[in-house]
């Protein structure tokens, strides 16, 4: 009996958060009309136990010039003892703060927060908080690095392509 109630409840957790992408998805998708869009591919790896290694799709919208909202679905194995090699989701929804949303020739720093939801061997949900470090982020393509916490110690690197809309300014 106890086992079919950590099936249902991981159940449950997965409706919940394939729901939740799905509205934030289509947030992202009325919000991008009016703002940059990005489209990416992102490594995550956290500390918290079990360790996780994963890689997915990024995608976000600036809704205004400092402003970012970025959805992240990742998945990828464990690492810990015991739970090693079993397959784990994370899904992450992040407004950022840009510093120098402009500048097309050099990198720019951003700050972040929000929450994560992971599904796998520990199923829960985080609060995340990043300091990021991303190449031109004024100009159509360029890698992006991340620190922070949320899950443990939580590292992230990818690589972000964008549409800028018509009289977006550039330095």
């Amino acid at each position: 009996m106890a086992a079919g109630c950590g099936a249902a409840r991981r159940t449950g957790a997965a409706r919940a958060a394939l729901l939740a992408t799905v509205a934030v998805s289509v947030a992202l998708r009325v919000a991008a009309a009016q703002g940059v869009r990005e489209l990416g591919a992102q490594a995550v790896v956290t500390t918290a136990d079990p360790v996780l290694a994963a890689a997915g799709l990024y995608a976000a919208v600036r809704p205004s010039l400092r402003t970012r909202i970025a959805l992240t679905a990742v998945a990828g194995p464990t690492l810990s003892a015991g739970t090693g090699g079993d397959v784990a989701g994370r899904a992450e929804l992040l407004g950022h703060f840009l510093l120098a949303p402009t500048v097309a020739r050099h990198a720019g720093v951003y700050v972040g927060g929000g929450l994560a939801g992971v599904v796998g061997p520990a199923d829960r949900a985080v609060l995340v908080l990043v300091a990021g470090l991303e190449q031109r982020p004024g100009a159509p393509a360029g890698w992006a690095l991340e620190l922070g916490v949320g899950g443990g110690i939580r590292i992230a690197a990818g690589y972000r392509w964008r549409r800028f809309p018509a009289g977006w300014p550039r330095k």
